[in-house]
């Protein structure tokens, strides 16, 4: 069994990843280390600010670590949220209110083209690796669906006419971004074992 700690402390992203790379890993949050304070992301980028948390356990803690952060990209908002996607209404990381926030600033807009953009960060001895994972899609007209978790239920992927929310786990993490970045993530790690 493999152990990654993931400089998290989101529960649902850590089994995301978890479910995403299968047995034989074992994902541990910053909880699970004993890393109780809030790594702020101040960076301007997502490559930056996955960088930032992974630096910090590292330097901390002592432990490899990978980090992730995503942005929901939309056309028509020149690329906002982007990396200010969690605090889109503000710094209370509602989910709903930036849902709300964000189909008010589309509302009348033809173009609802987006993508969701996962950076994740692999930090360990003197290594930094950065991978990334996208998925195309669109913002739905209205909310829909209840799985999964924040925009899950008004970002429809390409190639389907029904929102995360509605797919549900098995369909997302397969297609999402988080999905695409961790199976490279897994492919870097398993092509390393089997060099040993």
């Amino acid at each position: 069994m493999q152990t990654l700690v993931f400089a998290t402390n989101n529960a649902h992203k850590a089994r995301e990843v978890e479910q995403i790379l299968g047995p034989g890993y074992s994902v541990k949050t910053l909880r699970d280390i004993g890393c109780t304070e809030e790594i702020e992301e101040t960076e301007s980028t997502l490559e930056g600010n996955a960088l930032l948390k992974a630096r910090y356990v590292r330097e901390n803690f002592g432990y490899d670590c990978f980090s992730e952060d995503t942005g929901l990209e939309v056309t028509a908002l020149a690329g906002a949220p982007g990396v200010h996607t969690a605090r889109y209404a503000g710094e209370s990381r509602d989910p709903d209110a930036n849902m709300n926030l964000l189909l008010g600033n589309l509302e009348d807009m033809p173009d609802r083209s987006a993508r969701f953009r996962t950076v994740i960060a692999l930090v360990r001895d003197k290594e930094e690796i950065l991978i990334e994972g996208i998925c195309n899609g669109r913002i739905a007209t209205s909310k829909s669906g209840d799985k999964g978790f924040g925009y899950d239920p008004v970002f429809i992927p390409e190639g389907y006419d029904l929102t995360f929310a509605e797919l549900g786990d098995d369909v997302k993490n397969v297609i999402s971004h988080r999905a695409r970045a961790t199976l490279k993530l897994k492919e870097l790690l398993l092509k390393e074992w089997l060099d040993l």
